[in-house]
């Protein structure tokens, strides 16, 4: 045998093996891989079984808010949504005193949005639910609480960008008007909670039977507030410094947090010189943040009552 032919046949008599190792091997790295599958999968259920599990949360959240205070879930299709309401009608003679929620949940980090933007605390809810009048309404946001599948429209910019949209201010106005109904020749006082604020505006601004306006850390200016934080404008959304002449003939107190770094009480300042102070006042609360226990406060911030100058005082 030539020394050539021995240089080829011993490389080759090496390779067996590794080929046969290679065989051998190959059925063990694709168990694992069916393995990884199966724990991937596995960890993408649970985290859909958590997400909905938060959701229902967030759902029996607000039902344990309401029931102590007497407000029933109801809900409204207003058209554009379907609504999530909680109420408690029983002097249909008197006033309604009607609240809107914030923003929620509506980003999970600077840069991502939320799926689901159903409020973790509901704080607009919280406020309704210390509310001792006979006839309180609590409106939710679009896409909050109710199920998505009944609101096809939903999507995140609803509660990003188009969340002040002239769509969304018409249903939140659509619902006032159902409720009002409901109070038929009475007035409406509205109250909002952080975006819930701005909505109360624009919606004021769009009706002749509001009799005041509340905002709790409302943000009154959302181009300022953008600014401030350097985040994107919402061209897409109304901006309710732009309606304050519009609302300046409605008794109005903003309130705001002395702690409140999202919106500053500078917001509420800044509304109040553009609508004029004859029918608007800002109120700082000291010890609270943004996101603090309004609640707690708010029976006594209730006896503030908002009205124009020259008007009389109540009881």
């Amino acid at each position: 045998m030539s020394p050539a032919l021995r240089s080829t046949t011993r490389p080759a008599s090496r390779l067996a093996p590794a080929n046969v190792m290679r065989e051998r091997r190959e059925p063990a790295r694709s168990s694992f891989d069916r393995q990884r599958c199966v724990a991937v999968v596995a960890c993408l259920l649970l985290t859909a079984a958590f997400a909905g599990c938060a959701s229902l949360d967030r759902s029996a959240h607000a039902d344990a808010l309401a029931a102590p205070a007497g407000l029933h879930r109801e809900q409204i299709d207003t058209g554009n949504f379907v609504l999530t309401t909680f109420s408690r009608i029983t002097r249909p003679d008197e006033p309604l005193d009607l609240y809107i929620e914030g923003d929620g949940l509506a980003w999970i980090s600077r840069s991502e949005p939320s799926l689901d933007p159903t409020p973790r605390d509901a704080t607009g809810l919280a406020l309704a639910a210390a509310d001792p009048a006979p006839n309180v309404a609590y409106v939710a946001r679009p896409c909050q609480f109710t199920p998505m599948e009944q609101n096809p429209r939903c999507g995140v910019p609803y509660w990003t960008g188009r969340r002040f949209a002239p769509d969304v201010v018409a249903s939140m106005n659509d619902a006032v008007s159902q409720f009002a109904a409901r109070v038929p020749g009475q007035s409406i006082n509205l109250v909002g909670y952080s975006g819930g604020g701005a909505l109360a505006v624009l919606v004021a601004a769009r009706r002749t039977d509001v009799a005041s306006i509340r905002t709790v850390a409302g943000n009154l200016d959302d181009e300022f507030v953008n600014r401030l934080h350097h985040v994107s404008p919402m061209p897409e959304s109304a901006n309710p410094i732009d309606f304050a002449d519009r609302v300046a003939s409605i008794a109005q107190m903003h309130f705001s947090g002395a702690g409140d770094t999202v919106v500053p009480p500078d917001v509420a300042q800044r509304f109040v010189a553009a609508a004029g102070k004859r029918c608007a006042q800002a109120r700082t609360v000291a010890d609270v943040t943004h996101d603090g226990d309004w609640s707690a406060y708010w029976p006594r911030l209730l006896t503030i009552a908002p009205r124009c100058s020259g008007e009389p005082h109540g009881p």
